[in-house]
C-alpha cells in the first residue's frame, strides 16, 4: 500500500523482492491465503498457506480451519526488552485468540497479530508470523479472510529497516473460485480501509497480479497489526491510563509515552467498529421509507443527538436518477428526523413531509454542490439566524443556535441524492475532523444504501406501470356472463411477469375468456406476453374456433423466435346455447363450479403442448353449463408452490372455488386468501373467474331474411313488434333506425345468400345482423351532399358502442342501445 512502490513486477523476478520508494524502503514477500466459509471449512488453501503451515491443497480444503491454523497455545509474560524491528510480541505455541475467535465467528471485525510458532517442515525451530483476519460481508458464502506471513523472508531482506508498518494485499493470483469477485468487492468487505485506500489497493491487486505483503518504512495504512502492545486485558488498563491524562492536562509517565500512538489506534478502531455496526443496522429492505428510518436511528444518539435527512424531490417521487447539479431552486424534501430531546419539540418546527429549497448562503447549500460535509463546530447566534430566516413565522434559533453541526452527503455515482444535518447538544464535545471523515463515510454507505432503495422503488414503480398498462380492463358484464379478475405481482423482487387474461366480444352474444402465461419473467417476457395477447385479441375477433386459434397462435410465437414458451387456455362461452367450447396449449386446466349443487371439478382437457414449441396439434372440447355455473381460470403462479407437488394446489383451488361467496369479488378474495395462506409463492398470478349466467329464450329473437331490398321495411317491422313486446316501446324508434341502415347495407353488398336478423335482450339491447360479405364496413368522413357512409355515421351516432366482425360464412356487424331503466 507505499505510495511509491513499484506496481509493474512480474512474479518471475522472486519470491521475495525489494524497490525503493520516496518514503523509505519498501518490499513484497509471499503471502499465505485462506479463505473460510459460514461453516468454519477452508474453502481456499493457497500455496503460501502450503509453505507456511505444511498442509497440501488437497489435504487442506473442506477441513475445519481450527484443525489446519495452530491457533491455540500459552501466553507467556510479555518480553518488554525485545529488540527486533517489529517491537516485542508474545512467544504463543499458537497464533493466539484473537484468530480463534475469528474462526469461531465472533470477532466482526478484523483482527490482527503476530507469534512465533513452530511449523511442520520449516528448518528453524520456531518460524515468526504476521497474520490479519478480515470478515467477510455480503452475499457470498466466504466468512473470513485469513494472510499470513513468515517474518525471517522480510528480514533477509534487511535487518537494518525500521518498518514501522505493515498490512497486507492479496491477489487474483489466489485462484480461488469467488476470487475475481473478491477483489471487486474489497472495499465493502474491508470495511475498515477508507474508499480511498481500498481503490488504491484493488488497483495495486490488478496490476501486480500476484499476493504480497506490502511495509513501508512512513506510509500510515488503514489496518495494521498490533503487536508491540500487551495483552488485551493489560492494554486496556494502560490505555485508561493514558485517557485520564490527557483529559486531565496532565504530562504522561514515562512508561506511556509509547502508547499514544496505541490510544490514538484505539480511537480509530473504536470509529470503524462504528460504521461497521451502522453498516449492518441498514439496508436490511429495499424500501426507501423504511431504510431512511434505518439510518437515522443507527446515528442517534451514539453519533449524535439530532439526525435529519434531506432528499431531493426526484428521489421521493421515484421518478429515477436526478439529473444536474443541485442549485437555490432545487426542492429538497426533509424526509426522516430523529432526535434525543423532549417529544414534539421539533415536530411544529421542522416537520416531516416538509420541502424547502435552500439559499446558496447556508451550509446545506455548500454541501449539496459541493459533495462534501461541512463541520460548524459551534453555530453562532449571527448564523443561528441566518439559517431560521428561511423558516416562515417558525423560529428555529433556540433549537440550533450553540449546537455543533455536521452536514454530511448523501452521495450516489457521483451525485448528490440528499443531506443529513447532524446535531449535538451544547454539554456534548463538539464534531471534530475524525468526525468528519466518520460522517463522510458514514454517508457514502448510507448513499449507497438509499440508491440500492431507490433504484428499487423507480424499477418497480416502472414494471408495474408496464404490467398495468398490459392487463385490459374488463367489463364487470358481458352478454350473459359476469366477469371478475386479480392480478397479483410476483414477490421476487424486481420481477416483471408475463401472465396475463382478457375477454373478448363474439358475434352471436358469445364471449372469448382468455388466461395465458409466458415462461419466464423480466421485460422480454412482459413484451411477449403483449404481443401474444394482442394476437389473441385480432384472432378472436375473427371468430375462430378454439383449437385454429391455438394452432395460429403458435405459428405467430414460432415466426417470432423461439426464445419464449408461453401457455394459454382459451374458451368461448355461448350463453344462449348454454355451452363452452375450450382447447389448452400447456396450461393448468380451469375448474367449473356446479351452482345446482355446489361441486366443483377440474376440466378434463386435452392439455396440448405450449405455444412456441411448433408442429403440435391442438384439440377442442364443448362443455354444457347450466346457468349460475362459474369458470375458474388462473396461472399456475396460484397453485405451485416449490418443493410441494402441483396437485395438492390444484385441490386447494377446487375447494375454495366451491365455497360460498357473497359476489363475484367475494369469490376471488376468498380464493387469492386460501391458496396465499400456504406461503412460498414467488411468481406472478392472473386468476379470471366467469359467472355464467346464460340467456333465456324469451330474450332472444331471430329472423331470417331475403336479399331483396323489400326485406328492409319487414326488418324494421319485426323488430318493432318484439320491442313493444319486450316493453321496450321507447327504443322503437332509435332501434328501427339502426336496424334500417344495417340491414340496407348487408341486402345492397350480399352474394345471394339470406340475411340473419337478431335481438338479444341483456344488459343491453344488442342487434346483429349477418350476411355472407366478407369486407367489414369502414367509418368514413362524409360530406353533407354525400350519397353513400352516412349510414355508419347515424349508427356510430346513436348507438351506445357497434362493431363488425368477420365470420367463417361472412361478417357480422352489430350495435348496442343502453335500456331505459326500470321504474
Amino acid at each position: 500500500m507505499d505510495r511509491g512502490t513499484e506496481t509493474g513486477a512480474h512474479p518471475s523476478r522472486g519470491a521475495a523482492e525489494s524497490a525503493p520508494t520516496e518514503h523509505g524502503e519498501a518490499g513484497r514477500i509471499p503471502l499465505a491465503v485462506v479463505v473460510v466459509d459460514r461453516e468454519g471449512l477452508v474453502s481456499h488453501w493457497s500455496r503460501g498457506a502450503r509453505r507456511l503451515f505444511g498442509a497440501s491443497r488437497e489435504e487442506a480444503l473442506g477441513r475445519p480451519a481450527v484443525d489446519l491454523l495452530p491457533v491455540s497455545g500459552a501466553l507467556p509474560d510479555i518480553d518488554d526488552d525485545d529488540s527486533t524491528p517489529f517491537g516485542s510480541f508474545a512467544a504463543y505455541d499458537g497464533l493466539g485468540p484473537d484468530l480463534e475467535s475469528s474462526l469461531d465467528g465472533r470477532l466482526s471485525y478484523p483482527a490482527s497479530g503476530r507469534a512465533r510458532l513452530a511449523v511442520p517442515g520449516h528448518d528453524a525451530d520456531r518460524v515468526d508470523v504476521l497474520w490479519w483476519a478480515y470478515p467477510l460481508v455480503g452475499p457470498g458464502h466466504e466468512r473470513l479472510l485469513v494472510l499470513a506471513a513468515d517474518t525471517d523472508v522480510l528480514r533477509q531482506e534487511d535487518d537494518e529497516v525500521p518498518v514501522e508498518r505493515i498490512a497486507p494485499g492479496f491477489a487474483l493470483h489466489t485462484n480461488f473460485p469467488g476470487a475475481d469477485e473478491l477483489a471487486r468487492r474489497l472495499p465493502e468487505i474491508l470495511p475498515s480501509m477508507s474508499v480511498g485506500e481500498s481503490a488504491r489497493i484493488v488497483s495495486q491487486i490488478l496490476e501486480l497480479g500476484y499476493p504480497v505483503l506490502e511495509f513501508s518504512q512512513n506510509d500510515l495504512v488503514p489496518v495494521t497489526p498490533d503487536w508491540g502492545v500487551p495483552r488485551r486485558a493489560e492494554r486496556k488498563v494502560r490505555r485508561e491510563r493514558v485517557a485520564r491524562a490527557v483529559l486531565a492536562g496532565e504530562p504522561l509517565p514515562e512508561d506511556l509515552q509509547d502508547d499514544v500512538e496505541d490510544l490514538e489506534y484505539a480511537a480509530v478502531r473504536e470509529r470503524l467498529e462504528f460504521l461497521n455496526d451502522v453498516s449492518g443496522r441498514i439496508g436490511t429492505s429495499l424500501d426507501l421509507s423504511r431504510t431512511i428510518i434505518e439510518v437515522s436511528k443507527a446515528v442517534v444518539p451514539r453519533f449524535t443527538d439530532v439526525a435529519g435527512t434531506y432528499l431531493r424531490e426526484q428521489v421521493v417521487a421515484g421518478e429515477g436518477f436526478p439529473e444536474g447539479v443541485p442549485d437555490t431552486t432545487t426542492m429538497w424534501h426533509r424526509v426522516a428526523l430523529e432526535h434525543t430531546d423532549e417529544p414534539g419539540r421539533w415536530d411544529d418546527v421542522v416537520p416531516v413531509g416538509e420541502a424547502m429549497p435552500f439559499p446558496a448562503h447556508t451550509p446545506f447549500f455548500q454541501c449539496m454542490t459541493s459533495g462534501q460535509p461541512v463541520l460548524v463546530p459551534r453555530i453562532s447566534e449571527q448564523m443561528g439566524h441566518m439559517i431560521a430566516s428561511q423558516f416562515e413565522k417558525r423560529d428555529i434559533r433556540p433549537l440550533i443556535t450553540g449546537r455543533s453541526m455536521l452536514v454530511v452527503p448523501l452521495k450516489a455515482r457521483n451525485v448528490v441524492l440528499g443531506f443529513m444535518i447532524l446535531l449535538r447538544h451544547p454539554e456534548r464535545v463538539e464534531f471534530n475532523d475524525m468526525d468528519r471523515v466518520t460522517g463522510a463515510e458514514l454517508a457514502a454507505r448510507a448513499g449507497l444504501v438509499l440508491d440500492n432503495a431507490r433504484m428499487y422503488t423507480y424499477q418497480e414503480s416502472v414494471a408495474e406501470t408496464l404490467q398495468d398498462s398490459m392487463l385490459p380492463q374488463i367489463p364487470p358484464r358481458m352478454a350473459g356472463c359476469d366477469i371478475a379478475t386479480r392480478y397479483l405481482p410476483g414477490t421476487l423482487l424486481g420481477r416483471v411477469g408475463g401472465d396475463w387474461f382478457d375477454s373478448v366480444k363474439l358475434p352471436g352474444a358469445r364471449t372469448a375468456l382468455v388466461v395465458g402465461d409466458v415462461m419466464g419473467h423480466g421485460l422480454n417476457s412482459a413484451a411477449m406476453m403483449g404481443q401474444l395477447r394482442t394476437a389473441v385479441q385480432t384472432m378472436a375477433a375473427l371468430d375462430l374456433p378454439p383449437a385454429q386459434l391455438l394452432r395460429n397462435l403458435d405459428d405467430l410465437a414460432q415466426r417470432l423466435g423461439d426464445t419464449y414458451l408461453a401457455t394459454c387456455l382459451y374458451a368461448v362461452y355461448d350463453p344462449i346455447a348454454g355451452e363452452l367450447h375450450l382447447a389448452n396449449a400447456g396450461h393448468i386446466p380451469p375448474v367449473l363450479v356446479r351452482a345446482v349443487d355446489g361441486r366443483s371439478e377440474l376440466l378434463d382437457l386435452p392439455t396440448g403442448a405450449p405455444i412456441g414449441v411448433g408442429g403440435v396439434p391442438f384439440e377442442a372440447v364443448r362443455v354444457r353449463v347450466e346457468p349460475g355455473d362459474r369458470l375458474v381460470m388462473c396461472t399456475d403462479g396460484l397453485v405451485e408452490v416449490r418443493g410441494e407437488d402441483i396437485g395438492v394446489g390444484l385441490a386447494t383451488l377446487c375447494e375454495s372455488a366451491a365455497h360460498p361467496a357473497a359476489s363475484m369479488d367475494d369469490a376471488c378474495d376468498t380464493i387469492i386468501r386460501t391458496l396465499n395462506v400456504r406461503g412460498g409463492r414467488k411468481d406472478d398470478v392472473a386468476l379470471l373467474m366467469t359467472r355464467l349466467n346464460g340467456i333465456e329464450p324469451d330474450d332472444v329473437a331471430e329472423w331470417r331474411l331475403a336479399p331483396g331490398p323489400a326485406e328492409v321495411g319487414r326488418a324494421r317491422a319485426v323488430v318493432r313488434e318484439q320491442l313493444h313486446d319486450w316493453g321496450l316501446a321507447r327504443l322503437v324508434g332509435t332501434t328501427e333506425l339502426l336496424v334500417s341502415e344495417l340491414v340496407t347495407n348487408a341486402v345492397r353488398h350480399s352474394h345471394g345468400r339470406s340475411v340473419e336478423l337478431r335481438l338479444v335482450r341483456g344488459e343491453t339491447l344488442l342487434c346483429e345482423v349477418d350476411d355472407d360479405d366478407h369486407t367489414l364496413p369502414t367509418l368514413l368522413g362524409t360530406e353533407p351532399t354525400a350519397e353513400v357512409g352516412r349510414g355508419l355515421r347515424v349508427v356510430s351516432t346513436l348507438a351506445r358502442e357497434w362493431g363488425a366482425s368477420r365470420t367463417g360464412t361472412g361478417k357480422t356487424v352489430w350495435f348496442e342501445l343502453t335500456l331505459p331503466r326500470r321504474r
